[in-house]
Order: structure tokens, then sequence, then C-alpha cells
């Protein structure tokens, strides 16, 4: 057991890496010798007894053997006693080299107290510039991310985003001084910079955001870390086979949000033993004391619950960091957390373990002594130089997927657009091996499976933890690894809109498919109905949304998904409907396609998904009586093809219908209405599904909320009459 390391109950595999077998035959029969080196050594040698008494030979091994026929136990042959020597003097070395990276030596010890001093003293001078920001909880990790950044993780100082580098998130987000105040002393930011935080026009805001290089994903939504902690370390198990490793530094106050174990679940069905969590417990949140204060025995508890290797460590104490994540290192198909022991604002007086600190810095006229306090405490000026990572990682790319072939759907064919968004994953996984697939669990019902069944060694299974699903997607698609598609019902994504909002911020390339889309869901129940999903996904930044209404546009929708950078919704729809375009039609991000057109139209018609499908019908029916309409398939929601909707509006008399599977807040109506509000004479009459359903048959469910086709040609009688 390592001096102030206490281990969870489920211990590593103790058996001795120095021994080797011979395996040979004497008087005809099997024998096997076990050799086990001496200890110690080199200096106090031992030598290699070959059963018999008085069979010795000079080695620094001790052989027991198992008795032949005739109940003798034969001698190695020399050539053997020269291999294990040799083998042993290698393995001698290994654990030499092993023992140093578990217990540092003094100098070192020493020079990462002052380190993590040093990381004190550029938090407070930062936050004290500012005026603001977590200072308490910097303190409390100084230590943790002194060992982190300067003892254990592998990376290039000078490239921050290699692939081949250690992972580092800081998911307690609110804790950003310390990370920026690493980055000084490992070079990358200037001291001078690190007085503009949380300043305008400087990339060292608040919370972490990968505005700057070394930032992966956003937090400061706690509880959202550890998630996209597990989607990098599963890529570097499974996908990249890689030797980096992943590092996650989480708040005990975040343990609280449902997120984190549903992360710990994650990360302990698939023995992601690359991966460390690290729970800073300095028992303060943010208006008092966390529910479990230093309770640190419960999260260890807690921790080891959910199958994963533990141990509860000092957070002050470098030395017992250093064997800890080094033992960490040597565990196998298990992560590791470890459940370090600290204080909020540790170093400071009258400020450690109090209260009210939160979110605030020293006062000014204390600011200088209290450095100056710290700065007696630091006995060397020296800096230790980060490990440089192994270069393992398989060059890949993931930029201009092509379609290896085109859709093979004929006009007429009935499909639902959720099945062929199954099919054309399949085939897009065959155009690019970085392509993989998650789900929450609705694998049968959004046709992922389909994937899975040609792919499975790229799917994921997340099972019915949404918000975790969207974060390990962020986790896998960083750095550019993989081209991320997350799969479930559109209604469930709700769950997760703040992993969404955080993805955003994260400037992530992951692409969200939602299906079980509007009333016409029908007899699955108001509950699957997603009517909310559009106006969701249309106010994250830069997220493209597509509404694809037939089997065609579905599959253009997932190439251009997997081509378009940023977040990507792709809304899906569970009634088979007709393809109505062939194969050879072309589509692309924010341009409309005008399915119905002539000369002689009255009135501009937009829907989408099974509306769109209405409004053909309500068309063919209107055209009977000598009315013409314009049928509009706006493709993207967002961005919306502005100039085709007003060029046709204005070509039918400024008037427009739109007509959506979905809410009226936040819909095609409001996106349209948002497009043409600058022009004038242009009217916009919206159908759009009011109250809440219920269950019954998609066509009655249509018609009760008045977005069918009979709805559709009445409103368009109405808009002529006025």
């Amino acid at each position: 057991m390592l001096p102030n390391v206490e281990h969870a109950r489920d211990k590593v595999n103790t058996k001795n890496p120095f021994s080797w077998a011979w395996t040979g035959r004497g008087n005809g029969a099997h024998q096997r010798v076990q050799a086990t080196p001496t200890f110690p050594f080199p200096q106090s040698r031992g030598k290699l007894r070959c059963g018999r008494p008085g069979w010795w030979l000079s080695s620094g091994l001790q052989a027991e053997g198992r008795r032949g026929r005739g109940g003798h136990v034969r001698a190695l042959p020399r050539w053997v006693v020269g291999v294990l020597r040799r083998r042993l003097l290698c393995q001698t070395d290994k654990r030499e080299i092993m023992a140093n990276d578990a217990k540092p030596d003094v100098k070192t010890v020493q020079v990462l107290r002052d380190t993590a001093n040093r990381l004190r003293i550029h938090s407070i001078r930062a936050t004290c510039a500012s005026g603001s920001g977590q200072l308490t909880s910097c303190c409390s990790a100084a230590e943790v991310v002194s060992v982190l950044f300067f003892h254990t993780m592998k990376y290039k100082q000078t490239d921050p985003e290699h692939p081949d580098n250690d992972r580092f998130i800081l998911s307690r987000g609110h804790a950003a001084p310390i990370l920026y105040a690493a980055w000084v002393e490992v070079g990358d930011i200037s001291e001078s910079d690190l007085l503009n935080l949380r300043k305008l026009h400087s990339d060292l805001e608040r919370h972490p955001t990968p505005r700057l290089p070394f930032v992966d994903v956003a937090t400061g939504s706690l509880g959202q870390g550890l998630g996209a902690a597990c989607g990098m370390a599963y890529t570097g198990k499974y996908l990249d086979k890689a030797s980096y490793r992943v590092f996650c530094l989480m708040g005990d106050g975040e343990s609280s949000e449902g997120s984190v174990w549903e992360a710990f679940a994650f990360a302990s069905h698939y023995n992601l033993d690359n991966l460390v969590a690290v729970f800073d417990v300095n028992r303060l949140g943010q208006s008092g004391p966390a529910p479990l204060e230093h309770g640190a025995d419960i999260y260890q508890n807690c921790c080891e619950a959910f199958g994963w290797n533990t141990y509860l460590v000092d957070g002050h104490d470098v030395e017992a960091l250093c064997q800890a994540f080094w033992q960490a290192s040597q565990v196998k198909n298990k992560p590791t957390a470890i459940v370090a022991k600290t204080f909020k604002g540790r170093g400071i007086p009258n400020i450690e373990d109090a209260e009210n600190w939160h979110g605030k810095p020293v006062p000014k006229e204390r600011a200088d002594a209290i450095v100056k306090l710290i700065e007696s405490q630091i006995q060397t000026n020296e800096n230790l130089i980060p490990k440089s990572p192994v270069e393992d990682s398989p060059q890949i790319s993931i930029t201009d997927i092509k379609m290896t072939s085109p859709p093979a759907y004929k006009v007429g064919d009935k499909i639902a657009t959720q099945k062929t968004y199954g099919l054309a994953l399949a085939k897009l996984g065959r155009a690019n091996e970085r392509v993989i697939v998650l789900s929450g669990d609705t694998m049968n019902s959004t046709f992922s499976e389909i994937f899975r069944k040609e792919h499975p060694e790229r799917f994921i299974e997340c099972i019915i933890a949404e918000q975790n699903m969207v974060s390990v997607a962020l986790g896998c698609a960083t750095r550019g690894r993989t081209i991320a598609f997350a799969g479930a019902f559109a209604a469930f994504f709700t769950r997760a809109f703040d992993q969404l909002r955080m993805g955003a911020i994260s400037q992530a390339n992951i692409n969200l498919i939602g299906s079980h889309c509007g009333v016409s869901t029908g007899e699955d129940g108001v509950s699957q109905m997603a009517l909310e999903d559009l106006a969701m996904f249309r106010s994250i930044p830069n997220c493209t949304v597509f509404y694809p209404s037939d089997a065609i546009s579905t599959e253009h929708a997932i190439y251009l998904a997997a081509n378009t950078k940023g977040m990507c919704f792709i809304r899906t729809s569970q009634p088979e409907t007709a393809v109505i375009y062939t194969p050879q039609e072309n589509f692309e991000i924010g341009q409309a396609k005008v399915v119905r057109h002539s000369v002689n139209d009255k009135v501009t018609v937009i829907g989408a998904g099974v509306t769109l499908h209405e409004a053909l019908a309500a068309a063919d029916h209107l055209s009977q009586q000598g009315i013409s309409v314009r049928v509009i398939d706006p493709f993207t929601i967002k961005p919306l093809d502005a100039a085709t909707i007003i060029s046709s509006a204005k070509a039918t008399g400024g008037r427009v219908i739109t007509v959506e599977d979905h809410y009226r807040e936040g819909g095609i109506g409001e996106a349209v209405c948002a497009a043409v509000s600058r022009e004038p004479d242009i009217l916009v009459h919206q159908l759009a599904v009011s109250g809440v359903p219920q269950r019954g048959k998609t066509s009655e469910l249509l018609d009760m909320f008045g977005i069918s086709t009979r709805y559709i040609i009445a409103a368009v009688t109405l808009t002529l009459m006025k």
C-alpha cells in the first residue's frame, strides 16, 4: 500500500510482473519451472535453485519446479538461465523507472510544491486585476494541477492541440484562472496576458472555451466535463487505439448533477482505463457547504459502487498525488477516480476553509502581503519540463466526404425518413472509417441498428442517458478525431438542451438526429412527440437545422451534415412518405426547393416533412378547381432560403401559408415571418399544432390539429378571399 493513499476494495492485479515460466520435457515427461526474482537486487544476488537441495546456479532467480515422472525436477538448461538473467536485468531497470514515476524524488516534490504556490500567486494577481473570479477554488486545486501538468501528463508544450497529447478537462470551469496559470508556467501565456482575465477582448474568459488552443470543450455549466472526457477516452481506447490519457478535474458540488453519474456508468461499462476523474473535495459550494462537506469516503464509496478504481488522498500532498496518478496508470479495465480532500482558499490566511469567499478576489490592500507570504514558501525557481507524448495516434481525414453512389430510390417509393437515416448512415460509414454513431437505447426505433449491424466497432450504445450521450459525442469529436452522429427521439433531446448549448460554445462538430417528430408520430403517444425541437435547435448558435421530406433529401442531409462545420440537427419523421426527388437531384444548405410552380400561382405554401406531402396533395386538389399553388420545400430551416421565399411570395401576390408539424412558437412559420419581416405587402398565414396532443392515428391527428390537406385547402381559399 502506498503511503497516504487508501486503496479501493477492488485491488489492482498484483501478480508478480517479473515472473516467467519455462516449459520443457525431461525423462519423457512434461515439466514446468516457474522462475521468480529474489529481492532486493541488484545488490543482493540470489541463486537459481532448481528443485533438488544443493542444486544452485549463480543468478538473480529462484526457481520452483513441478516434478516430472520419477519425482525429479531438472535444472534449467544454461541457455534458458542466460535468457532469464537478461530479461531479469531488463525488468529490473523497468521496475526502477516505474518506482521513480510512482514516488518522485525530494527535489521533484519540492518543485511541484513550489509550482503549486506559483499557480496560487498567478490566480491571486489575475482575479485581483479583474475584480472578480473564483480564487478560492483555484487554491484548493493548485497541487492537483501542478502534479498533472508538470509530472503526470504527457503533451507537447508548443502544440497543445496535438492528437497524441494527454487531454485535460476542467469540468469545474469557474476555476479557470488556475488553468490559465498552468499555461503561464508552461510558457504558452504571458503573465501580462493573464492580467486581462475576463476583459472584453481577452480569450481568458471567466470559464474556459475553445477560443484557447489548449481547451477542447467549454465548461462552466457544471456536471458536463466528465461526459466529454468519456468521449475522448472512448475514442483513444477503441478508435485511435492510442496511448494518450484523459484527466478530468471536478468539483465536489457538481457531483449533485445526475449527468455526472451517467458518465460514471458509461466509463465503467466501457472499461475506460485511460480515464482519470479527480474530485476536488474542498467542502464548500457557492452559497454554503456542499451537502457532504468533507465526507470524502462517501464520494469514494459512490465511485466504487459504479465500478471505478478509487484512491483517497490528501489533495495538497504532491507526493501522494504523484503516487495515485501513477497507480491509476497501472490499472487495467477500470477508470480511476481520485478523491482529493482539499481546502478552499488553501494558503490564504483568514480565507482558507472560510465561507462567503466564492467568486471573490482577495482585497487589493491585502494582495501584496498574501503574495509575499506565499512566495516565502517557495524554495526553488525551477520548472519541470512536461513529458513528451507517445506519438501513436493514426493519421485520419474527416473532410470532403463523398457519396459512394447516388441514392437508390425511385420517385414514388414509400419509406420513412427516419429509416432512410439508418440506411444513409451505414452507407456513410463505408465512405469514411471515422464515422461513428451513438444511440440512447433507441437504435431499433431510429434505425441506427442498420449502421450497427454493418459497423459494430463504430457504434456506441449510450443507454437511456441523453445528456451524457451528447457530451460523449462532443468528446469523441474533439480535435477532429471522428464524425459523430447521435440519434434519439427528438423529444428527448430537450433534456439535454444545456449540453447542446454548451456544445455550441465548444464549437462542436456533432450531428444530432431527432426522430418521432410531431403529431404524425401518432399512436406512440404525446410523450414521444417532438413539438418543440425546431425552436430549440434554431436557438442554438451556428446550428444547421435540416428538415428533409423524402428519402433522397434525407440521404443528402446526412452527407451534408458530415461535411459541415458546427452542430447539425436533422429532423426525421415516422410515417412512410413518397419519394418526390430523382436520385440526380442536388441539395445544398440554405437552398430551398420549389417543388410545384407555374406562372399562374396564386399562393405560396411552405411545408416540410409530412406537411410538404399534405401541401402537395392540397395543390393537386386545388388545381382541379383552377387554382394554382406554389409549393416550397425549405430543406434547411436554419439557414432558411429567404431569397427563394421572398421571390415566390412576390410572384404570388404576397400570399404565403406555412404548415408544420410543430408548435407555432419557434417553428417554420416564425422563421418565415422573420425572413420576410422587412418586405412590404407579404402576408404570412401560419398553420401549426396548438395545445397538448393525444394518441391517435397520424391522419386523425393531422386533421385534429389543422395541418392536414383539407385545412391547407381551406387556408388557401380564405387567403384568396382576403
